[in-house]
Formats: structure tokens, C-alpha cells, sequence
């Protein structure tokens, strides 16, 4: 409580600064008020819906691919017999998480670079036509998702790895005694045993639409991929904090986070109707 009451909601009173023109000198405070003119001017602006759509579509393929990852890599682990080996294959699909997205970037471009990437230089090698990955928009929106992928993945697992272990064993030993077969337990026992999980989780995801993270996008952003690169939180950077103007920056923080809640709402609204499970 003492942690989200001073990190999360006395802040809060920082996004009174959308609705003024804010002056470091005069502070928040006496700053003068300028009503909802920030938000007119960044609906104006032809490049926010462009960064908009990004955000939504990177975040959208993230959810489609990345999402279903960590409950697939869980479900593989959960079916290892052999301890020594479950344990190091858990580690090795751990680790990509420790790494920032600085050196995860590097290695993307000493990989997958047009001229000099080490995969290029093989596919070169063999007589075949470069791959563009990091400069052609679609194979750099695919690099991106992969690499999200290889970094989340295996973290992503602890939870469902968690959630199984509080499934009945007498339910697959019943089964065991009706003859299922392995992708049948799997089916008809573990995917239901984790199911409030992943709707919980979806729902958390959902409601992350309209947010992205910084560092991913913009390590591995160049200026050929704009067009599909730039994101809110690049935007924000680039307008509202290299260009000083805190009022637009703070301005589209708190469109983010309506929409957000709107997300949220929904997808918990939907997921009490349809499976009657919910955050709430």
C-alpha cells in the first residue's frame, strides 16, 4: 500500500500538467490553465495517428504470437520426465529475461544486419539473396515480434509452470485408467486447469493496447522503418521530451492510460459474459 501510494498515485497529481501550459519555472502549480487545447493540437497532428497505429499493431501481433509462447513452452516443460534436463532447459529459456534490450539489440543487428549480419553472411554464403530484416518494414515487424518472443517467453512460463502444479494428479491418473493418451490430458486436463490464468492474463494484456515499452522499438528502430517503427513511446520522447514541450508529452500519457482502462474494462466485461471469469 505504502509502495503504490507514493509511486502510483501521488505522481498522479503530475497530469494536471495536460491541462496546463507548463512552465518548469513557475511550476505546476502556478502554470497557467489551458484547458483541452494540448489534446486539439495532438489530434491535429497527422503523425500521432500514424505512431497510434503502430502501437496497436505491434502490441496486437504481440499478443497473438508472444501471448500463446509462454503457455505452450509451459504445457512442454510440464510433460519432461527427465528432472536434470526440465531444470536446464527452464534456466537456458530464463536467462534471454535478464538481458536489457541494449545488448538484445546489438545482437539483432550482429545476427540479422543486411551486409554484415552473420545469418546474411551464411544465406550469402550459400548463393542465396540477403534478407532484409531490419530494413524492409514487414521482415522488420516479423524480427521484432520474434525477438520479443525470445526474450519473454521463457520468464512468461513461472506463472502457468505455477498454475499447473495446482492441478488434481488423481485427474490424470483417472485418465491414465480410461486410456487417454498424452495430448488428450493435455487437452481435456491441463488446458482447463490453467484456463482462469490465461484469462486473467489475457485481460492484463488487453489492456496494455495502447502502451508500449521504449527500449524495444527504439534500439531496434532505423530511419528506413519509421513508418512502422514509430511508437507512442518514441513519439513522446521525440516531441514531448527532446522538444521540452512536457504539456503534449503528459497529454498523450494520460490518453494512453483511458484508453488503457477502456481496454481493460472491456475485456473484463466480455470475459465475465462469456466464461464467467474475470479479474473482477
Amino acid at each position: 500500500m505504502v509502495y503504490f501510494i507514493t509511486f502510483k498515485y501521488i505522481p498522479m497529481y503530475g497530469v494536471t500538467i495536460a491541462f496546463k501550459e507548463f512552465n518548469m519555472f513557475q511550476g505546476i502549480m502556478n502554470s497557467p490553465w489551458v484547458g483541452f487545447d494540448a489534446f486539439r493540437e495532438i489530434f491535429l497532428m497527422k503523425d500521432f495517428y500514424k505512431v497510434l497505429r503502430n502501437t496497436m499493431l505491434l502490441n496486437l501481433l504481440d499478443l497473438v504470437v508472444s501471448f500463446p509462447a509462454p503457455i505452450i513452452l509451459a504445457i512442454f516443460l510440464n510433460e519432461i520426465r527427465i528432472k536434470w534436463f526440465k531444470k536446464g532447459a527452464q534456466t537456458i529459456l530464463y536467462l534471454p529475461h535478464f538481458i536489457s534490450w541494449v545488448i538484445i539489440g546489438g545482437m539483432v543487428y550482429q545476427l540479422l544486419a543486411t551486409n554484415t549480419g552473420l545469418v546474411n553472411i551464411i544465406i550469402r554464403s550459400a548463393e542465396m539473396k540477403a534478407i532484409p530484416f531490419l530494413t524492409e518494414p514487414v521482415y522488420w515487424v516479423i524480427t521484432y515480434v520474434g525477438s520479443g518472443v525470445w526474450q519473454s517467453a521463457g520468464w512468461g512460463t513461472i506463472i502457468y509452470l505455477a498454475a499447473l502444479t495446482s492441478i488434481n494428479k488423481e485427474l490424470y491418473e483417472a485418465a491414465d485408467v480410461d486410456g487417454a493418451g498424452r495430448l488428450r490430458k493435455i487437452w481435456d486436463i491441463t488446458i482447463p486447469g490453467i484456463k482462469p490464468t490465461i484469462i486473467i492474463l489475457l485481460i492484463i494484456n488487453i489492456g496494455h493496447m495502447a502502451s508500449i515499452g521504449f527500449e524495444r522499438p527504439f534500439v531496434m528502430s532505423n530511419p528506413l522503418v519509421t513508418d512502422v517503427s514509430d511508437v507512442i513511446s518514441t513519439f513522446v520522447y521525440k516531441v514531448g521530451i527532446l522538444s521540452a514541450r512536457f504539456t503534449i508529452a503528459t497529454a498523450i500519457g494520460l490518453f494512453q492510460a483511458v484508453v488503457g482502462l477502456i481496454f481493460l474494462l472491456s475485456s473484463n466485461y466480455i470475459s465475465k459474459k462469456v466464461t464467467d471469469q474475470g479479474i473482477w
